[in-house]
């Protein structure tokens, strides 16, 4: 009986009494309300079903995986990262090749899986306006840029990434299919019409507080926080007019300590069920194509995956290939 009984109070004190024990795994996104909805839409039910106890850490910091891995003392188990970067990071060795006998890839939207990464989720930069500072709204890239018709301060977001280069030439009158190659050169000129009135978002809680506050009445943002924003009771507009999708991509580093586990959690939070509690939650399009079926359909015609009529998909392949010659000449134009 005293045996039994230290037994299970040392189960208790390492956490493991009725489980077999399994180290912290550790899931690394960008914080704020989105990774409040991953935390509850995966990360515990995730914990729950496999008696893993999921660490949230973060922001996602690019430079820190890189340091980890080159270090070899990744600390980072699963991390959301941007599409674009994804693709770069697999190319570079920094990330683990995925494993699709766990991860089941069959119902999963193709143009966000790689052999590294599989999609978090997907969004829209639409155009969004506080309908109670403003006379009128701009409903297209075009008249967001037209600061004669509507005049005053306008945000975007403020990081190399895709969405602001591909607004600006739409709104210069590129057709949406002949985008790429980007033409660095006209998209700064037509940027350079606006500089003056732009306002950066870094973050989607400060693009929020913009749009809120009017202190920028109108501007580029993440389909998502407009929605959250409007059940604030703000009173938001949103045009979907050239809506410019990017998407969101879930990875393991190279030398994840807990890479078996790290797979079964990307299973779990692509699945159809994963993906359709993460949809509801923040307005965000799911990466599973069965999730739709699962979800309230009056909330699901909300989101980008509906609004294809002229949508326009960022190529996150490009990208990827010029990241960082996009992103040294936008921060040299942004600094000017």
């Amino acid at each position: 009986m005293k045996t039994k009984t230290a037994i299970a109070t040392l189960a208790i004190v390492l956490g493991v009494s009725g489980h077999s024990f399994a180290a912290d795994l550790v899931f690394t996104s960008w914080g704020g309300t989105t990774q409040d909805v991953q935390k509850s839409a995966w990360a515990d039910k995730f914990a729950a079903e496999e008696s893993v106890n999921v660490v949230q850490d973060g922001p996602t910091d690019y430079g820190k995986i890189k340091a980890m891995v080159e270090a070899q003392g990744t600390t980072w188990d699963v991390v959301d990262v941007e599409g674009d970067y994804a693709i770069q990071a697999g190319e570079q060795g920094l990330l683990e090749k995925l494993d699709f006998s766990v991860i089941d890839k069959a119902s999963l939207d193709p143009r966000f899986v790689t052999d590294y990464s599989v999609g978090s989720f997907y969004y829209s930069f639409v155009i969004g306006c506080n309908k109670d500072a403003v006379a009128a709204c701009p409903a297209s890239w075009a008249e967001l840029f037209d600061t004669a018709k509507f005049p005053g301060k306008r945000t975007f977001y403020k990081w190399s990434a895709p969405g602001v280069i591909e607004a600006a030439l739409l709104a210069d009158g590129v057709p949406a299919d002949k985008l790429y190659p980007l033409d660095l050169d006209r998209a700064f000129k037509k940027l350079d019409t606006i500089k003056a009135d732009i306002v950066w978002w870094s973050g989607g809680a400060q693009s929020q507080q913009l749009l809120a506050s009017a202190e920028a009445p109108f501007g580029s943002f993440w389909n998502g926080r407009l929605t959250a924003l409007a059940a604030t009771g703000v009173n938001v507009e949103t045009s979907w007019a050239q809506n410019i999708t990017a998407a969101d991509a879930l990875v393991v580093p190279k030398g994840a300590k807990n890479k078996d586990a790290a797979m079964k959690f990307i299973a779990y939070a692509s699945s159809p069920e994963g993906q359709a509690e993460m949809a509801a939650g923040t307005g965000y399009a799911p990466t599973n194509l069965k999730a739709p079926a699962l979800m309230d359909p009056a909330l699901a015609k909300t989101l980008p995956d509906q609004q294809t009529a002229s949508q326009v998909n960022a190529d996150m392949a490009y990208w990827a290939t010029h990241r960082d010659e996009i992103g040294e000449r936008w921060y040299a134009w942004q600094s000017k």
